[in-house]
């Protein structure tokens, strides 16, 4: 785009910006003469995918903010409405987290539903998302919205929608639905119906306190032990967010007489002022929570990111540190527990990613249970789970995907950090009632099914230039496919992009190699960055101690990590 070009359209966008202050923003930037940041902002629509939005909060249409979220909100009513036909009977469910904006995009989001003639049935204070995914199938609504940007920092918000069935849309209804949004008049012209009149035409409807608990009474149906413990010590950390007062009743419900806070990330926080980045898997974030964890003595630390979809885990290890179990582990501990321990009414079914552990597949085969192995996000596992349930009957028990997110059951049909916490914890207390710890009992599991380690490298590269580096990274890796890696023949390549595994295309390539290792490499669908999984199998003789296993296969991990890093560096990747 030429410069005059560039400055008509962002002149053109400020006008029509309903919100004050973000068309201060543009007018500033304007006036400042920052080409590169308006060129940023004006690169392109922010990206309706990964079943909604998240970006920048900021002006113009590449960000989060109140115009984008209105647009998007009136094609999302103008597409239920031409493909859901009792869509304003039954209504949409509108949550939010508590994140800067999200109560103003959430009320936003809202009174455009309301002007469209649908219902907007609103939680009036922050919820979980997966409360907002429970109330879809609870309140039996044709959609849902969750004002949310999960694990993101502070400067992001975003804007997750559900179908009817209560998973995260797919195709073809994202892509009907970012149609319909393209088609929608400038922001300032999409109509608002205020929330008074809304409210007195029963076209916003603040949920009850019922909803809540009712979502908290069934995940207490998910348990398998089913006793609690007076014992078990446990920390617990919302990570500024709005999981807190949920986990913690959910645990004292369940009989858990020891749960201990961490008092600094326990209230609602979106400035996330202890944190960086709220995500339990980065450098820092569970710094506060073993300090805790270490001061009362804890036997596991279980942590929420701020909207409480995610759960990350700490166990004590028979030298009495505490370790933190990657999102495979808890993964592969959760599942191994539902398949075993769970009531089975018919086939089990389990669901993982294509870029999680191999060894919940293991797992299954031998536990003849169903599974699947779908692309990246939680939508694919709900969505692949309602479609076995409908064709074979299978029960669908358990999903994960190795980035934290787990769900148990059908309570609800996306990853719920609350429930998962809930029954990780049912899982200690069991593992407690045998004699057993946590990690023994994952020892258990690896000394039959083998020993899977794993890794994950992410290298971010913001902005349009960092978009197109990315690009440039796998059109590299498909141009110039490796033949070997750190020594070892690539038995097999999978371009997913093309289809193969029988899954839609994505941008997705896997490398597997003879020794048993795989590499996945994929863009991010919610942040700018080019993100590498890496797994090894390692077998281990009776007579091994695990800590001499772990160390040979880390060490080996290392290894092809290295190696692979070389070959992404050749093919363009920053050094």
């Amino acid at each position: 785009m030429d410069t005059t070009g560039l400055r008509e359209r962002a002149e053109a966008w400020r006008q029509s910006d309903p919100d004050p202050e973000t068309a201060a923003e543009l007018a500033q930037v304007l006036a400042g003469g920052d080409l590169a940041d308006l060129a940023d902002r004006f690169a392109g629509d922010l990206e309706f995918g990964t079943a909604g939005l998240r970006g920048v909060l900021g002006a113009g249409p590449n960000r989060m903010n109140r115009a984008v979220v209105r647009r998007t909100t009136a094609g999302l009513a103008r597409y239920l409405k031409a493909h859901v036909p009792d869509v304003t009977t039954r209504g949409v469910v509108v949550g939010r987290d508590a994140r800067r904006l999200s109560q103003e995009l959430a009320e936003d989001t809202a009174a455009v539903l309301a002007a469209e003639g649908i219902p907007a049935l609103f939680f009036p204070e922050p919820v979980p998302t997966p409360v907002t995914a429970f109330a879809v199938l609870h309140l039996g609504a044709a959609a849902a919205v969750m004002v949310t940007a999960s694990h993101n920092p502070p400067e992001y918000n975003g804007y997750k929608v559900y179908w009817g069935n209560g998973a995260q849309i797919i195709p073809p209804h994202d892509k009907g639905i970012a149609a319909t949004i393209a088609r929608v008049e400038p922001a300032n012209q999409v109509p608002l119906r205020p929330a008074a009149e809304a409210r007195a035409k029963g076209l916003w409807r603040d949920l009850p306190a019922a909803v809540g608990e009712a979502y908290l009474s069934a995940i207490q149906g998910l348990r398998l032990h089913g006793r609690g413990s007076a014992s078990l010590s446990i920390v617990y950390t919302a990570m500024h967010g709005v999981g807190g007062v949920w986990a913690e009743r959910a645990l004292r419900d369940a009989g858990f007489a020891r749960v201990t806070p961490v008092a600094e990330q326990h209230a609602p926080d979106g400035r996330f002022p202890t944190v960086r980045f709220p995500n339990p898997e980065e450098p820092g974030a569970m710094d506060l929570s073993l300090a805790t964890a270490e001061r009362v003595k804890a036997d596991l630390v279980l942590a929420n990111d701020p909207d409480a979809d995610r759960l990350a885990v700490m166990a004590r290890e028979k030298n009495g540190a505490l370790r933190m179990l990657t999102g495979n582990e808890v993964g592969v501990l959760l599942g191994h527990y539902v398949l075993t321990q769970g009531t089975k009414r018919a086939r089990p079914h389990v669901v993982t990613t294509i870029v999680s552990s191999t060894q919940l597949g293991e797992m299954a085969r031998a536990l003849d249970a169903a599974y699947d192995e779908v692309l990246t996000g939680f939508k694919w596992i709900a969505n692949r789970a309602l479609e076995r349930e409908r064709a074979e009957g299978t029960q669908f028990v358990f999903g994960y995907e190795e980035a934290l997110g787990y769900t148990v059951g059908t309570v609800t049909r996306d990853k719920d950090g609350v429930g998962a916490a809930l029954v990780f914890a049912d899982l200690a207390a069991w593992c407690e009632s045998r004699g057993a710890t946590v990690l023994g009992y994952l020892e258990e599991i690896q000394r039959r099914f083998g020993l899977h380690v794993g890794a994950q490298r992410n290298v971010t590269l913001p902005g349009a230039s960092g978009a197109q580096a990315i690009r440039g990274i796998m059109d590299g890796f498909r141009a110039s496919p490796p033949a070997r890696i750190g020594g070892e023949a690539v038995r097999a390549v999978r371009d997913y992009q093309r289809g193969d595994g029988g899954l839609p295309p994505s941008n997705v390539l896997a490398y597997e190699l003879e020794g048993g290792a795989r590499v996945t490499l994929r863009p991010s669908g919610t942040e700018p960055k080019i993100k590498y999984y890496f797994e090894r199998k390692e077998a281990l003789s009776p007579s091994e101690s695990l800590a001499t296993a772990r160390e040979r296969a880390e060490a080996r991990l290392s290894a092809f990590i290295d190696a692979f890093l070389v070959l992404a560096r050749e093919r363009g990747q920053p050094a």
